[in-house]
């Protein structure tokens, strides 16, 4: 609003720009920029979290006209309609997210269990599928157990839920019998851990079907990574009626899951009629002795 007899000279007017207090006014730089929004960055892992699986979104994002966005598996799953509006998704993407997801450097998701590594955002799925610090599966394969922890836990769990055979020492002797050895699918026996080298083992030992034909299979398992489950060899020795069957192999890790091992063979496999024949007796019964030891390679 003008107040007549309230305008200023130009002389008035320098003078009191002169008198203003100096302010120094930065401009962040991207390093910064980037910074501020990893160490706030709840906002944009909101905006890169797909809202059906809740898993972060990786190229194709896909979004539906009203800018809702998904990732692309989910896309398939909910028939190509929007969850969160329902209109139909089309085949946009959402560039504008993707652009934002690779201006990021983010931390591990298992930085609390140790991880201290940063990584771009494209590169961080990689490193976790892949990261030392992840937590193990449980590797009773009884039943379809969920329960995941490092090591330690897990043997616990093992003794304490599972009630699985604990053993100290790397040598082994044991006995499986089977009252009527011709039902083989999914057969188990009580998974085995032992205490060696200060690390943990698991032996398993089961039966299954190799296409028709019927089969035993005895095999051991690392608890660790695949790295160190190399420095060990171990064998598995079958006898009876004057025959001996060896198996001679380097223990599996357990991040390569029960049925990945076993139906690749890897360890000393059984056919039933060498299985009954090691047996003896009338062989209508299974009565197997498996004995073995564990080594460290120098």
């Amino acid at each position: 609003m003008d107040v007549p007899g309230s305008q200023m000279s130009d002389n008035e007017l320098s003078k009191d720009r002169n008198e203003l207090p100096d302010i120094q006014v930065s401009k962040p730089s991207s390093f910064s920029v980037v910074k501020s929004s990893v160490s706030s960055s709840s906002g944009v892992h909101e905006l890169l979290e797909c809202p059906v699986c809740t898993n972060s979104m990786y190229p194709p994002i896909h979004q539906c006209p009203n800018g809702h966005t998904l990732c692309s598996s989910c896309k398939l799953r909910v028939h190509n309609h929007c969850p969160t509006c329902r209109h139909e998704l089309g085949d946009i993407r959402c560039l504008a997210l993707e652009k934002v997801a690779e201006s990021l450097d983010l931390p591990c998701r298992y930085q609390n269990l140790g991880c201290s590594g940063i990584f771009p955002y494209y590169g961080k799925l990689k490193h976790e599928q892949l990261c030392e610090f992840r937590p193990y599966n449980c590797p009773y394969a009884g039943s379809e157990c969920s329960i995941t922890g490092d090591i330690p836990s897990l043997v616990a769990h093992l003794k304490n839920d599972h009630k699985v055979d604990m053993h100290d020492g790397c040598t082994f002797n044991h006995r499986y019998v089977k009252s009527n050895p011709h039902e083989v699918e999914n057969a188990t026996w009580m998974l085995t851990v032992f205490n060696c080298f200060g690390e943990h083992f698991c032996l398993h030992f089961e039966a299954f079907l190799l296409g028709v034909a019927p089969v035993y299979m005895a095999f051991l398992r690392f608890m660790g990574e695949e790295e160190d489950a190399k420095k060990y060899t171990y064998s598995l020795e079958v006898s009876g009626s004057g025959r001996k069957m060896i198996w001679q192999g380097v223990p599996r890790s357990i991040r390569d899951g029960h049925k990945k091992v076993r139906d690749s063979y890897d360890g000393l496999v059984i056919h039933r009629n060498v299985a009954l024949f090691f047996s003896g007796g009338s062989r209508q019964e299974l009565k197997l002795r498996v004995t073995g030891r564990i080594w460290k390679e120098q």
